[in-house]
Protein backbone atom coordinates (compact mmCIF):
# COMPACT_ATOMS: atom_id res chain seq x y z
CA UNK A 1 0.00 0.00 0.00
CA UNK A 2 1.06 3.54 -0.27
CA UNK A 3 0.84 6.50 2.46
CA UNK A 4 0.32 9.18 -0.34
CA UNK A 5 -2.35 10.79 -0.61
CA UNK A 6 -4.14 8.72 2.53
CA UNK A 7 -7.11 9.74 3.93
CA UNK A 8 -5.67 11.29 7.22
CA UNK A 9 -9.14 11.14 8.72
CA UNK A 10 -8.77 7.73 9.06
CA UNK A 11 -5.35 8.59 11.32
CA UNK A 12 -2.01 9.22 10.68
CA UNK A 13 -0.99 6.15 9.53
CA UNK A 14 -3.74 5.40 7.14
CA UNK A 15 -2.38 3.90 3.65
CA UNK A 16 0.14 1.94 5.28
CA UNK A 17 -0.63 -1.54 6.00
CA UNK A 18 0.71 -4.33 8.47
CA UNK A 19 0.85 -7.92 8.79
CA UNK A 20 0.39 -8.96 12.47
CA UNK A 21 1.88 -12.80 12.37
CA UNK A 22 2.89 -13.05 15.76
CA UNK A 23 0.68 -14.50 18.82
CA UNK A 24 0.12 -13.85 22.32
CA UNK A 25 1.31 -10.61 23.64
CA UNK A 26 4.52 -8.22 22.50
CA UNK A 27 4.38 -8.57 18.78
CA UNK A 28 0.45 -8.80 18.50
CA UNK A 29 -0.22 -5.24 20.34
CA UNK A 30 2.36 -3.50 19.12
CA UNK A 31 0.68 -4.28 15.99
CA UNK A 32 -2.84 -2.73 17.48
CA UNK A 33 -1.47 0.03 18.54
CA UNK A 34 -0.43 0.83 14.78
CA UNK A 35 -3.97 -0.09 13.62
CA UNK A 36 -5.46 2.28 16.34
CA UNK A 37 -3.26 4.78 14.76
CA UNK A 38 -4.97 4.23 11.34
CA UNK A 39 -3.09 1.90 9.63
CA UNK A 40 -5.04 -1.55 7.66
CA UNK A 41 -3.83 -4.00 10.40
CA UNK A 42 -4.08 -7.82 8.72
CA UNK A 43 -4.22 -10.40 11.84
CA UNK A 44 -2.92 -13.44 9.99
CA UNK A 45 -3.94 -16.55 11.80
CA UNK A 46 -3.65 -20.90 11.36
CA UNK A 47 -6.54 -22.75 11.40
CA UNK A 48 -5.92 -23.29 15.90
CA UNK A 49 -5.39 -19.43 15.84
CA UNK A 50 -3.69 -17.13 18.27
CA UNK A 51 -2.69 -18.74 21.69
CA UNK A 52 -4.85 -15.74 23.13
CA UNK A 53 -7.87 -17.21 21.87
CA UNK A 54 -7.64 -20.21 24.27
CA UNK A 55 -6.82 -18.52 27.23
CA UNK A 56 -8.49 -16.74 30.14
CA UNK A 57 -12.16 -16.04 30.89
CA UNK A 58 -14.66 -16.31 27.76
CA UNK A 59 -17.53 -14.72 26.89
CA UNK A 60 -20.13 -16.44 24.82
CA UNK A 61 -17.20 -18.41 23.18
CA UNK A 62 -14.61 -15.33 23.30
CA UNK A 63 -12.06 -15.43 24.75
CA UNK A 64 -10.92 -11.87 27.10
CA UNK A 65 -7.27 -12.10 26.63
CA UNK A 66 -7.49 -12.00 22.50
CA UNK A 67 -10.50 -9.10 22.65
CA UNK A 68 -8.46 -7.13 25.43
CA UNK A 69 -5.46 -6.79 22.77
CA UNK A 70 -6.50 -7.54 18.91
CA UNK A 71 -8.69 -4.16 18.00
CA UNK A 72 -7.56 -2.31 14.82
CA UNK A 73 -7.50 -5.28 13.04
CA UNK A 74 -9.33 -7.57 10.18
CA UNK A 75 -8.51 -11.20 10.81
CA UNK A 76 -7.44 -13.95 7.79
CA UNK A 77 -7.11 -17.59 8.23
CA UNK A 78 -4.25 -19.16 6.23
CA UNK A 79 -2.62 -22.23 6.37
CA UNK A 80 1.16 -21.54 5.59
CA UNK A 81 1.77 -25.30 5.34
CA UNK A 82 0.41 -25.58 2.16
CA UNK A 83 2.02 -24.24 -1.59
CA UNK A 84 -1.42 -22.66 -2.07
CA UNK A 85 -1.20 -21.11 1.02
CA UNK A 86 2.13 -19.61 0.26
CA UNK A 87 0.81 -18.18 -2.49
CA UNK A 88 -1.91 -16.09 -0.95
CA UNK A 89 0.54 -14.70 1.20
CA UNK A 90 2.95 -13.92 -1.04
CA UNK A 91 0.27 -11.48 -2.72
CA UNK A 92 -0.57 -10.72 0.48
CA UNK A 93 2.92 -9.67 1.65
CA UNK A 94 3.51 -7.95 -1.38
CA UNK A 95 0.76 -4.91 -0.51
CA UNK A 96 2.51 -5.05 3.25
CA UNK A 97 4.83 -2.17 4.59
CA UNK A 98 5.30 -4.15 8.16
CA UNK A 99 5.56 -7.39 9.18
CA UNK A 100 5.69 -8.49 12.82
CA UNK A 101 6.39 -12.23 13.89
CA UNK A 102 7.36 -13.89 16.84
CA UNK A 103 7.67 -17.19 15.29
CA UNK A 104 10.89 -19.11 16.50
CA UNK A 105 13.39 -20.81 14.21
CA UNK A 106 13.31 -23.21 12.20
CA UNK A 107 9.32 -22.99 12.13
CA UNK A 108 9.75 -19.03 10.77
CA UNK A 109 12.09 -20.46 7.70
CA UNK A 110 9.84 -23.61 6.99
CA UNK A 111 7.03 -21.19 6.23
CA UNK A 112 8.42 -18.77 4.58
CA UNK A 113 8.26 -15.64 6.92
CA UNK A 114 12.01 -15.10 7.20
CA UNK A 115 13.62 -11.61 6.42
CA UNK A 116 14.95 -13.08 3.49
CA UNK A 117 12.11 -14.98 2.10
CA UNK A 118 9.58 -12.16 2.82
CA UNK A 119 11.59 -9.47 0.88
CA UNK A 120 11.90 -11.23 -2.26
CA UNK A 121 7.66 -10.83 -2.25
CA UNK A 122 8.06 -6.99 -1.08
CA UNK A 123 11.92 -5.77 -1.46
CA UNK A 124 11.34 -2.48 0.66
CA UNK A 125 9.40 -4.53 3.34
CA UNK A 126 9.54 -3.82 7.12
CA UNK A 127 10.17 -6.60 9.01
CA UNK A 128 10.21 -6.80 12.71
CA UNK A 129 11.19 -10.40 14.71
CA UNK A 130 9.84 -10.31 17.59
CA UNK A 131 12.36 -13.26 20.34
CA UNK A 132 12.40 -13.78 24.07
CA UNK A 133 16.29 -13.14 24.73
CA UNK A 134 17.73 -11.95 21.27
CA UNK A 135 17.50 -13.02 17.73
CA UNK A 136 21.17 -14.62 18.05
CA UNK A 137 23.90 -15.13 20.66
CA UNK A 138 23.82 -17.68 23.87
CA UNK A 139 19.64 -17.54 24.67
CA UNK A 140 18.90 -17.59 20.53
CA UNK A 141 16.20 -19.57 19.89
CA UNK A 142 14.82 -20.41 23.18
CA UNK A 143 11.33 -20.05 24.11
CA UNK A 144 10.38 -16.88 26.81
CA UNK A 145 7.34 -15.09 28.34
CA UNK A 146 7.26 -11.93 30.08
CA UNK A 147 8.20 -13.86 33.77
CA UNK A 148 11.13 -15.50 32.00
CA UNK A 149 12.45 -11.92 31.33
CA UNK A 150 11.73 -10.88 34.45
CA UNK A 151 13.84 -13.19 36.11
CA UNK A 152 16.87 -12.74 32.96
CA UNK A 153 16.31 -9.11 33.70
CA UNK A 154 16.67 -8.94 37.30
CA UNK A 155 13.03 -7.39 37.87
CA UNK A 156 12.17 -10.44 40.14
CA UNK A 157 15.17 -10.12 42.67
CA UNK A 158 13.75 -5.99 42.92
CA UNK A 159 10.19 -6.70 43.33
CA UNK A 160 8.84 -7.51 46.74
CA UNK A 161 9.51 -7.30 50.58
CA UNK A 162 12.91 -6.35 51.61
CA UNK A 163 12.62 -9.76 53.76
CA UNK A 164 10.39 -11.86 51.78
CA UNK A 165 11.10 -13.99 48.37
CA UNK A 166 11.26 -12.14 44.52
CA UNK A 167 7.29 -11.89 43.80
CA UNK A 168 6.56 -11.71 40.23
CA UNK A 169 4.81 -8.24 38.45
CA UNK A 170 1.46 -9.91 37.50
CA UNK A 171 0.70 -7.04 34.89
CA UNK A 172 2.76 -8.34 31.86
CA UNK A 173 4.49 -5.37 31.54
CA UNK A 174 7.48 -6.26 29.73
CA UNK A 175 5.67 -7.24 26.93
CA UNK A 176 3.88 -4.12 26.87
CA UNK A 177 7.08 -2.60 26.72
CA UNK A 178 8.04 -4.54 23.87
CA UNK A 179 4.96 -3.88 22.06
CA UNK A 180 5.99 0.16 22.41
CA UNK A 181 8.95 -0.71 20.98
CA UNK A 182 7.69 -2.79 18.27
CA UNK A 183 5.33 0.38 17.21
CA UNK A 184 8.66 3.02 17.73
CA UNK A 185 10.29 0.57 15.37
CA UNK A 186 8.11 0.23 12.68
CA UNK A 187 7.61 4.30 12.61
CA UNK A 188 11.29 5.09 12.34
CA UNK A 189 11.84 2.03 9.70
CA UNK A 190 8.57 4.03 7.67
CA UNK A 191 10.50 7.05 8.50
CA UNK A 192 13.55 5.85 7.12
CA UNK A 193 12.32 4.33 3.97
CA UNK A 194 10.80 7.53 3.31
CA UNK A 195 14.25 9.42 2.81
CA UNK A 196 16.23 6.30 0.82
CA UNK A 197 13.50 3.90 -0.59
CA UNK A 198 14.87 0.78 1.58
CA UNK A 199 13.10 -1.70 3.97
CA UNK A 200 14.88 -3.57 6.65
CA UNK A 201 14.96 -6.27 9.16
CA UNK A 202 14.74 -5.57 12.89
CA UNK A 203 15.01 -7.66 16.27
CA UNK A 204 13.50 -6.87 19.10
CA UNK A 205 13.73 -8.70 22.48
CA UNK A 206 11.65 -8.74 25.62
CA UNK A 207 15.11 -9.11 27.92
CA UNK A 208 16.43 -5.76 25.97
CA UNK A 209 12.87 -4.30 26.71
CA UNK A 210 13.67 -5.04 30.11
CA UNK A 211 16.96 -4.11 30.32
CA UNK A 212 15.92 -0.38 28.34
CA UNK A 213 13.35 -0.08 31.62
CA UNK A 214 16.03 -1.10 34.30
CA UNK A 215 18.36 1.70 33.24
CA UNK A 216 18.05 3.56 36.83
CA UNK A 217 18.30 0.14 38.99
CA UNK A 218 20.99 -1.28 36.66
CA UNK A 219 22.78 1.87 36.96
CA UNK A 220 23.12 1.82 40.38
CA UNK A 221 25.29 -1.17 39.93
CA UNK A 222 27.00 -0.03 36.67
CA UNK A 223 27.76 3.36 38.47
CA UNK A 224 28.48 2.58 42.10
CA UNK A 225 28.99 -1.30 42.19
CA UNK A 226 25.82 -1.07 44.97
CA UNK A 227 23.11 -3.34 44.14
CA UNK A 228 19.03 -2.14 44.23
CA UNK A 229 17.84 -3.61 47.28
CA UNK A 230 14.00 -5.02 47.31
CA UNK A 231 11.79 -1.98 49.27
CA UNK A 232 8.43 -2.95 48.92
CA UNK A 233 6.03 -0.14 48.88
CA UNK A 234 8.42 2.15 50.19
CA UNK A 235 10.69 4.48 48.20
CA UNK A 236 14.57 3.88 48.00
CA UNK A 237 15.49 7.50 48.35
CA UNK A 238 12.86 9.64 50.20
CA UNK A 239 10.18 9.13 52.86
CA UNK A 240 7.11 8.79 53.71
CA UNK A 241 6.14 6.51 50.40
CA UNK A 242 3.48 3.94 50.77
CA UNK A 243 0.05 2.92 50.87
CA UNK A 244 -1.80 3.33 53.99
CA UNK A 245 -5.28 2.04 55.25
CA UNK A 246 -8.13 4.28 55.89
CA UNK A 247 -10.98 4.30 57.56
CA UNK A 248 -13.25 2.54 55.53
CA UNK A 249 -11.06 -0.33 54.80
CA UNK A 250 -9.97 0.96 51.67
CA UNK A 251 -6.43 1.64 50.59
CA UNK A 252 -4.26 5.11 49.36
CA UNK A 253 -0.92 5.56 48.22
CA UNK A 254 0.84 8.48 49.61
CA UNK A 255 4.39 9.35 48.31
CA UNK A 256 6.59 12.79 49.69
CA UNK A 257 9.86 13.16 47.59
CA UNK A 258 10.80 16.55 48.87
CA UNK A 259 9.90 18.89 51.85
CA UNK A 260 7.60 20.74 49.98
CA UNK A 261 5.25 17.48 49.75
CA UNK A 262 5.56 16.66 53.01
CA UNK A 263 4.83 19.53 54.90
CA UNK A 264 1.88 19.91 52.50
CA UNK A 265 0.92 16.33 54.13
CA UNK A 266 1.23 17.57 57.66
CA UNK A 267 -0.75 20.54 57.11
CA UNK A 268 -3.33 18.89 55.61
CA UNK A 269 -3.54 16.16 57.98
CA UNK A 270 -3.19 18.87 61.09
CA UNK A 271 -0.44 17.20 62.42
CA UNK A 272 3.06 18.86 63.26
CA UNK A 273 5.32 16.05 62.33
CA UNK A 274 7.56 18.65 60.24
CA UNK A 275 8.75 19.96 63.84
CA UNK A 276 9.59 16.87 65.08
CA UNK A 277 13.23 16.13 65.07
CA UNK A 278 12.95 12.42 64.08
CA UNK A 279 11.28 14.06 60.88
CA UNK A 280 13.11 17.35 60.15
CA UNK A 281 14.85 15.77 56.52
CA UNK A 282 15.00 13.13 54.05
CA UNK A 283 17.64 11.47 55.81
CA UNK A 284 16.28 11.56 59.14
CA UNK A 285 12.79 10.24 57.82
CA UNK A 286 14.07 7.45 56.50
CA UNK A 287 16.22 6.49 59.87
CA UNK A 288 12.63 6.84 61.20
CA UNK A 289 10.71 5.45 58.54
CA UNK A 290 8.87 2.83 60.61
CA UNK A 291 7.45 4.98 63.29
CA UNK A 292 6.19 7.88 60.25
CA UNK A 293 4.83 4.93 59.01
CA UNK A 294 3.12 4.29 62.00
CA UNK A 295 1.73 7.62 62.43
CA UNK A 296 0.51 7.96 59.03
CA UNK A 297 -1.25 5.10 58.89
CA UNK A 298 -3.13 5.74 62.44
CA UNK A 299 -4.08 9.52 61.09
CA UNK A 300 -5.63 8.06 57.57
CA UNK A 301 -8.25 5.72 59.91
CA UNK A 302 -9.84 9.46 61.00
CA UNK A 303 -10.57 9.23 57.30
CA UNK A 304 -12.55 6.86 54.47
CA UNK A 305 -10.55 7.13 51.41
CA UNK A 306 -12.49 9.88 49.15
CA UNK A 307 -12.25 12.55 52.46
CA UNK A 308 -8.41 11.86 52.17
CA UNK A 309 -8.24 12.26 48.77
CA UNK A 310 -10.00 15.62 48.98
CA UNK A 311 -7.90 16.97 51.64
CA UNK A 312 -4.77 15.82 50.12
CA UNK A 313 -5.25 16.80 46.84
CA UNK A 314 -6.45 20.17 47.77
CA UNK A 315 -3.20 20.65 49.85
CA UNK A 316 -1.24 19.52 46.45
CA UNK A 317 0.17 16.24 48.18
CA UNK A 318 1.04 13.07 45.83
CA UNK A 319 -1.92 10.78 46.50
CA UNK A 320 -4.10 8.21 44.91
CA UNK A 321 -6.90 5.24 45.81
CA UNK A 322 -5.56 1.56 45.16
CA UNK A 323 -8.08 0.71 43.11
CA UNK A 324 -8.99 -2.55 41.43
CA UNK A 325 -10.87 -3.33 38.34
CA UNK A 326 -14.13 -1.92 38.64
CA UNK A 327 -13.00 1.44 40.25
CA UNK A 328 -10.61 1.23 37.13
CA UNK A 329 -13.09 0.94 34.62
CA UNK A 330 -15.62 3.80 36.23
CA UNK A 331 -13.13 6.58 36.90
CA UNK A 332 -13.75 9.66 35.79
CA UNK A 333 -10.32 11.19 34.34
CA UNK A 334 -9.67 7.39 32.59
CA UNK A 335 -12.77 7.97 30.64
CA UNK A 336 -12.66 11.50 29.92
CA UNK A 337 -8.89 10.07 28.70
CA UNK A 338 -11.10 7.89 26.34
CA UNK A 339 -8.73 5.17 27.61
CA UNK A 340 -11.99 3.17 27.79
CA UNK A 341 -14.60 2.83 25.14
CA UNK A 342 -17.42 1.06 23.70
CA UNK A 343 -17.10 -1.21 20.26
CA UNK A 344 -19.70 -3.21 18.37
CA UNK A 345 -18.34 -6.67 18.37
CA UNK A 346 -19.98 -8.59 15.44
CA UNK A 347 -20.62 -11.68 18.12
CA UNK A 348 -21.02 -9.92 21.24
CA UNK A 349 -22.92 -6.95 20.46
CA UNK A 350 -21.21 -3.49 22.34
CA UNK A 351 -18.03 -4.72 24.52
CA UNK A 352 -15.41 -2.23 26.27
CA UNK A 353 -11.95 -2.12 24.88
CA UNK A 354 -8.64 0.35 26.18
CA UNK A 355 -8.36 3.19 23.82
CA UNK A 356 -5.72 5.02 22.27
CA UNK A 357 -2.92 6.40 24.31
CA UNK A 358 -1.96 9.38 22.03
CA UNK A 359 -3.92 11.75 21.65
CA UNK A 360 -3.20 13.70 18.44
CA UNK A 361 -4.73 17.12 18.10
CA UNK A 362 -4.47 17.44 14.13
CA UNK A 363 -4.95 14.10 12.90
CA UNK A 364 -7.12 12.37 15.88
CA UNK A 365 -7.29 8.63 16.70
CA UNK A 366 -9.67 6.51 17.56
CA UNK A 367 -10.72 2.56 18.14
CA UNK A 368 -12.63 1.88 14.65
CA UNK A 369 -12.56 -1.94 14.30
CA UNK A 370 -13.49 -4.46 17.27
CA UNK A 371 -11.00 -7.30 17.80
CA UNK A 372 -12.01 -9.76 14.88
CA UNK A 373 -13.63 -13.03 14.72
CA UNK A 374 -11.12 -16.01 13.89
CA UNK A 375 -11.70 -15.78 9.59
CA UNK A 376 -13.80 -12.87 10.13
CA UNK A 377 -12.42 -10.99 6.89
CA UNK A 378 -10.72 -13.69 4.93
CA UNK A 379 -12.56 -13.90 1.69
CA UNK A 380 -13.00 -9.64 2.08
CA UNK A 381 -9.13 -9.69 1.98
CA UNK A 382 -9.02 -12.44 -0.86
CA UNK A 383 -11.49 -10.17 -3.06
CA UNK A 384 -9.07 -7.27 -2.65
CA UNK A 385 -6.12 -9.74 -3.32
CA UNK A 386 -7.80 -10.01 -7.07
CA UNK A 387 -8.95 -13.82 -6.20
CA UNK A 388 -12.11 -14.71 -8.11
CA UNK A 389 -15.38 -15.80 -6.17
CA UNK A 390 -14.78 -19.49 -7.54
CA UNK A 391 -10.80 -19.31 -6.25
CA UNK A 392 -11.88 -18.23 -3.33
CA UNK A 393 -14.33 -20.95 -2.64
CA UNK A 394 -11.71 -23.68 -3.77
CA UNK A 395 -9.31 -22.52 -1.34
CA UNK A 396 -11.78 -22.61 2.11
CA UNK A 397 -12.61 -26.10 0.51
CA UNK A 398 -9.13 -27.40 0.93
CA UNK A 399 -8.49 -25.80 4.16
CA UNK A 400 -5.65 -23.84 3.16
CA UNK A 401 -8.41 -20.55 3.64
CA UNK A 402 -11.11 -20.60 6.38
CA UNK A 403 -13.92 -18.29 7.06
CA UNK A 404 -15.64 -17.17 10.49
CA UNK A 405 -18.34 -20.08 9.46
CA UNK A 406 -15.67 -22.82 9.08
CA UNK A 407 -14.13 -22.09 12.33
CA UNK A 408 -17.43 -22.44 14.33
CA UNK A 409 -18.23 -25.74 12.42
CA UNK A 410 -15.18 -26.38 13.78
CA UNK A 411 -15.20 -26.09 16.98
CA UNK A 412 -18.42 -28.02 17.08
CA UNK A 413 -17.12 -31.28 16.02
Amino acid sequence: MSSQSADLSQGPLAGIRVLDMATMLAGPYGATLLGDLGADVIKVESHRGDDSRHLGPERDGERSPFLSLNRSKRAVVLELKREAGRDVFARLAATTDVLITNIREPALSKLGLDYEHVRAHRPDIIWIGVTAFGADGPYAGRPGIDFLAQGFGGLLALNGEPEGDPVRVTVPMIDVMTSLLVSTAALTALRTRDANGRGQRIDISLLDALLHAQASALGTYLVAGEPTPRTGNRSLYFAPSGIYTCGDGRKAVVTCPSEKFFRNLCNALDVDWADDARFESIDRRLANEDELDRLIDERCKDFTVDELQERLVAADVLCAPVNGAAEVAEDPQIRHNRMIVSVDHPKLGPLDVTGVPIHFHGTPCEVRIPPPLQGQHSEELLRELGYAPEEIAELVASDVVATTAEIEKARKR
